[in-house]
């Protein structure tokens, strides 16, 4: 494999998580709502969240905008994992580490932009 062909496949594995995300929530909304509001925020906050998934999956798929989409799924990633930090739940947990790896995973997808990947 030619490394263009693996940086390819690495954005649209990435674009899949995030369009999934957005599919999961338009499909029903109620856990990520219940999971906000567990927290005290806004449920309706689901929507802005859906709509940055899709977003963010769009252009991943297209190859646009990387550096900052990179940056900013990384923070993205960070910032809901607080969510899954459940001590008591190994599973809860264990995505809570995944959306760190997700971040990381992010950031060189941001760090490469540019580099003829």
């Amino acid at each position: 494999m030619t490394d263009r062909f693996e940086w390819a496949i690495g954005r649209y594995l990435l674009a899949v998580l995030f369009l999934a995300g957005a599919v999961q929530k338009t499909l029903d909304p109620a856990p990520a709502g219940a999971l906000l509001a567990g927290y005290g925020l806004p449920e309706w906050l689901v929507w802005p969240a859906l709509a940055f998934n899709a977003l963010a999956a769009g252009l991943l798929l297209a190859g646009r905008y990387l550096k900052p989409i990179g940056r900013t799924l990384a923070v993205y990633c960070l910032l809901t994992s607080v969510f899954h930090f459940v001590p008591d739940d190994p599973w809860q947990m264990s995505i809570m580490i995944q959306n760190w790896a997700l971040a990381g995973g992010c950031l060189i997808l941001s760090a490469s932009s540019g580099r003829g990947a």
